[in-house]
């Protein structure tokens, strides 16, 4: 346990992908071989980050109920410490919540004792292509989120037509002009591009803020047994910035996933659902 740990933080506005791209940094480190921790900081309780990330592992903790950039700051010390002690990972994967701002959880880095072993670091800003074509929640969280990238990475571009791609580019490249930008769908992306390669520098991105990002409130919806469309039509109507749970149709149990008013019902194929989850939707909306 003598070598640095290089560490990406995951992060992106409500909706942009985080955790797909997550799972899928983590089949490829499965297939590798290699040890990857991930620490997952949901803004909800029910842990649905956790069941879709298919998490069980000693390797992985979730935060929930806050945020890790302020709230929970200390907890992610400490959890980067039993990490270290108890998996010795080769790669660190902190995945943040949806209004969490990754300049700030990137200084936790820099607190002791992790700092005596964390090496490489870097943050990917995910964002929703859609999200960003339609103009909506551009401002605020977005903007400090974007603004303090190290990498961007222009997600979910099969919503999108391929002709508007370098237009969203151009507009990211507007609001941080250094950052470079990669381009992905359902988090298939080589992950050594994400991996950070050269010496961190936290200083990089440094920004005057007051740390006081847009505020943010979750309920939980309690969704009861119906058909597949019914249950679509019934959470759309409660529907959020961020939409997502499970629950049981009389199709079967379907992963709900909603950014907006896009909403998608899935089935969740080799994914084992906990049954104390099911019925159950975050929803995630701005006060």
């Amino acid at each position: 346990m003598n070598a640095r740990v290089p560490v990406l933080v995951v992060s992106g506005f409500l909706g942009s992908g985080k955790t797909t791209l997550v799972r899928a940094l983590l089949a490829d480190a499965q297939a590798r071989g290699e040890r990857v921790a991930v620490v997952s900081n949901e803004l909800g309780e029910l842990g649905i980050d956790a069941a879709l990330l298919g998490a069980g592992e000693e390797r992985w903790v979730e935060l929930a109920g806050g945020c890790v950039c302020c709230q929970l700051s200390d907890e992610l010390v400490e959890t980067l410490e039993i990490l270290r002690t108890r998996v010795d990972p080769d790669r660190i994967v902190i995945e943040t919540s949806g209004v969490a701002l990754p300049f700030d959880t990137q200084l936790n880095l820099y607190r002791p004792p992790v700092n005596a072993w964390v090496g490489d670091e870097a943050n990917v800003v995910v964002v929703n292509a859609a999200q960003l074509a339609e103009g909506e929640e551009l401002e605020g969280t977005f903007e400090d989120q974007v603004s303090a990238a190290d990498l961007l990475l222009l997600h979910k571009i099969d919503l999108v037509p391929t002709d508007t791609l370098a237009a969203l580019e151009a507009r990211l490249s507007g609001m941080i002009p250094d950052a470079p930008i990669l381009r992905a769908s359902r988090g298939q992306i080589d992950p050594a591009l994400l991996f950070p390669r050269g010496p961190g520098d936290p200083g990089r991105h440094a920004h005057d803020h007051d740390h006081d990002h847009d505020h943010f409130a979750t309920h939980e919806l309690r969704v009861p047994v119906l058909p597949e469309a019914e249950a679509h039509a019934w959470i759309l109507e409660r529907r959020g910035l961020r939409t997502k749970g499970f629950v049981r149709t009389d199709e079967g149990v379907r992963v709900v996933q909603g950014v907006g008013r896009r909403l998608e019902l899935t089935r969740p194929g080799e994914l084992v659902v906990p049954e104390e989850l099911v019925g159950r939707v975050v929803v995630i909306e701005r006060v």
